[in-house]
C-alpha cells in the first residue's frame, strides 16, 4: 500500500503574503536607503496581493503589478518630486544678507580669517580685500556658516 504523499504547506504557498512580503522589503529598502522609487514597488506589491486574495491567477496578479507601477510612478512621483523642490527651512545665515555689523578681528585674505559682530551675534567672515578690526562692514553673501563680507 502506497502513502499518500504529503507535501508540507507553507505561508509562502499563498500568493496574496508572497507580494507582501515583497511590498514590505521594497518599503524597507526605500525607507534604509531612501531612493525615492522603491515606494512605489510597495504600492503595486499590495494591489498585487489584493487581486491575488481575491483568487485571480499568477497572469493577473503580475498584470495589475505592472500597471499600479506604471501609473504610480507617471501620476504620483512628479507630484512628490515637485514638492521636494520646494525651498525649505531658510539658514540662519539667510536673515543676515544685507544687513551691517562690525568686524571684531583682522579680515585677513591670506588666511582667509576673520570675525565680524551683526545683530549681536558673532560670527566667522572673509573678504576679498583685508578689513581691520573696527571698520563697519555689510554681509553680501555667506558659505555655510561664514559670512562675506565688504567694507560699507
Amino acid at each position: 500500500m502506497s502513502q499518500p504523499y504529503n507535501r508540507r504547506v507553507t505561508f509562502l504557498d499563498n500568493p496574496a503574503v508572497v507580494w507582501v512580503i515583497v511590498g514590505v522589503i521594497a518599503a524597507v529598502v526605500e525607507i534604509s536607503i531612501p531612493h525615492f522609487g522603491l515606494i512605489f514597488v510597495t504600492l503595486a506589491a499590495i494591489a498585487a496581493a489584493l487581486v491575488a486574495g481575491a483568487g485571480l491567477g499568477a497572469m493577473a496578479q503580475t498584470a495589475v503589478f505592472v500597471l499600479a507601477l506604471a501609473l504610480s510612478l507617471l501620476l504620483l512621483r512628479p507630484r512628490m518630486v515637485s514638492k521636494l523642490g520646494s525651498k525649505g527651512v531658510p539658514s540662519r545665515t539667510e536673515a543676515l544678507l544685507g544687513r551691517e555689523g562690525v568686524v571684531t578681528f583682522d579680515i585677513e585674505t591670506t588666511v582667509g580669517a576673520g570675525r565680524i559682530n551683526v545683530g549681536g551675534e558673532d560670527w566667522a567672515a572673509r573678504a576679498s580685500v583685508p578689513i581691520p578690526a573696527g571698520t563697519r562692514i555689510r554681509v553680501v553673501a555667506a558659505d555655510g556658516i561664514v559670512l562675506e563680507v565688504v567694507p560699507v
